[in-house]
């Protein structure tokens, strides 16, 4: 008999999923009967928030989803933190978990990990939420959630299935195939009537997001074609390459890069929320769209969201490119205004450069530091100031190589699971580095001991502080007495060491190069300890 665990596992690799991450319990081990005779790979974290932080790296660099076995209860209310940065970064993950048994649900009699109603929690923080009541409706439930994944707005999905439902007889479905859902194509109309805004556009400007991520050679074209500066958000970074003389990279809170965009006469905005954590991550409001604002976006509730547009698309984010691509190919440009796109971009960057205070130059050569050492890297990054500072500064040559958890829900600890991950998705060997300060590894440290368990060479970058520093900031110029900042900083070193990982303290660059050459030889993790005060008493010298 094949149970309906089985089964599962089955139609998981029909999918695709060739990794799943979880910490098996009592009510998951009959998801691992079928797992343990399947060709998808397990890695186990210390802390489910650390299976769904690793499912999001995993697809962040993979561009699949993420999978996570996790047990009711306590398994689910510790996962839904990561869900949450998924839900607000619009990443694809699945989390199957058990629940009671289909006569105790909702019972209240105190049974092993039981919640009054595990289903409703997860909902807040998923697309949708799914309790199966018989092993029939796998295939169709598995169906919704990767039609989601594959043509819609990704965001994490859960299935819920009780412990009677996966151990019942599955040996029907055992011949089910798995669905495959095309993108949403670009309605014809819409594309006229944008294409005719664009061409006639003197001024015409480019705000393009996380939801374009796969639209980088189009969008280059399509900028290219209309002379049309490109602001990126942070999870969008790359879909310009660095040099590109268009890019206005991810400024849109600062006053210089608000002041061009108030100056565009048509702004295209394409797979954008257009929200704060990307257009004012400083809070002071006051960023505007004057102009003829075009939305594309996969999803169509977010098309009016934030921002009202005058014509609105809902599209695949490269087909809605190639159409624009085209429809502009066969008509005339009006004449563009002289000052504007590569001239204007220059005089962009030459306003921003003098503006960088001392912190900031030296947080972002710290990162070019990096990427000189290792140019094919992917840098994830957690809450901390280099993270504040490149996601301003930095600019790479390629999508799906810079994302952190500073935006959308803005979580902590997020980035030494999410660079796990992120390896195993990336899976060409090349080198992931995880980016956090000290305050936020003492979120998810002993994921550390997963790094080197599942021999994955992430190098740890600890940008130490001794403390909540940027917290400490905010309360001193609201004149609070900062209170609960000023936190036990342990040894990370022997911690590093103690849990089998390479651990070392550098001071400069020149030891950082050295440290970071020693790290990517390593068959597992690398911790480098970087002392904020001592770095920046050596860059200014």
């Amino acid at each position: 008999m094949a149970t309906c665990g089985e089964v599962l596992v089955n139609l998981l690799e029909g999918y695709g999923v060739d990794q799943v991450f979880g910490i098996p319990g009592v009510h998951t081990v009959e998801l691992y009967r079928g797992l343990a005779r399947s060709g998808i790979r397990h890695v186990t974290p210390r802390h489910e928030q650390g299976a769904g932080f690793m499912a999001d790296g995993y697809a962040r660099t993979s561009g699949k989803p993420g999978v996570c076995f996790i047990i009711t209860g306590p398994g689910m209310t510790n996962i839904t933190t990561a869900m949450g940065q998924a839900y607000a970064d619009s990443i694809p993950m699945l989390v199957i978990s058990s629940v009671q048994s289909r006569s105790q649900l909702g019972g209240g009699r105190g049974k092993l990990h039981e919640l009054p109603n595990q289903g409703a929690m997860m909902a807040g923080v998923a697309a949708f939420s799914h309790t199966l009541m018989s092993a029939a409706e796998l295939p169709d439930v598995l169906a919704r959630a990767f039609a989601l994944f594959q043509a819609g707005r990704p965001r994490p999905v859960h299935i819920e299935i009780p412990l009677d439902v996966l151990v019942e007889n599955a040996d029907a479905l055992l011949g089910s195939e798995p669905v495959s859902v095309a993108r949403a194509g670009a309605a014809p109309a819409a594309v006229k009537q944008m294409s005719q805004l664009l061409a006639a556009a003197k001024r015409p400007l480019i705000l393009a997001g996380g939801g374009a991520i796969d639209a980088a050679p189009e969008l280059a074209q399509l900028a290219e074609a209309l002379g049309a500066p490109v602001a990126l958000t942070i999870n969008a970074k790359g879909l310009l390459p660095s040099t590109h003389p268009l890019l206005i990279g991810s400024t849109q809170t600062l006053v210089a890069t608000r002041s061009l965009v108030a100056e565009a006469d048509v702004v295209l905005a394409i797979g954008t929320e257009l929200a704060e954590t990307d257009y004012d991550v400083t809070f002071a409001g006051g960023f505007k769209i004057p102009g003829a604002l075009l939305r594309i976006d996969i999803d169509a509730d977010q098309t009016v969201r934030n921002y009202p547009p005058q014509v609105a698309l809902v599209a695949d984010a490269q087909i809605a490119a190639e159409a624009l691509l085209q429809a502009l190919n066969s008509q005339p440009l009006a004449p563009r205004d002289a000052s504007w796109g590569v001239q204007r971009v220059a005089q962009l960057w030459a306003e921003l450069a003098p503006t960088w205070d001392a912190a900031t130059r030296a947080q972002t050569l710290f990162l070019d530091t990096v990427l000189q050492a290792l140019p094919g890297a992917v840098i994830v990054g957690d809450s901390t100031q280099p993270v504040y500072s490149a996601n301003l500064t930095l600019n790479l040559d390629h999508p799906r190589r810079w994302f952190n958890s500073s935006t959308g829900y803005g979580t902590l600890g997020y980035a030494l699971p999410a660079a796990i991950g992120a390896w195993l998705g990336r899976g060409d060997g090349q080198p992931v580095v995880c980016l956090i300060g000290d305050g936020g590894l003492q979120f998810t440290l002993p994921e550390l001991a997963s790094a080197v368990e599942a021999r994955t060479p992430i190098i740890v970058l600890l940008w130490n502080n001794q403390g909540y520093e940027e917290i400490k900031k905010y309360m001193v110029n609201r004149a609070i007495e900062p209170v609960g900042v000023d936190i036990y900083t342990p040894d990370f070193i022997g911690v590093a060491k103690a849990l089998g990982c390479a651990a070392e303290r550098i001071q400069g660059i020149e030891q950082l190069r050295s440290a970071l050459r020693a790290a990517t030889d390593r068959q597992g993790p690398t911790l480098i300890e970087i002392d904020q005060t001592l770095w920046m008493q050596e860059v200014a010298q």
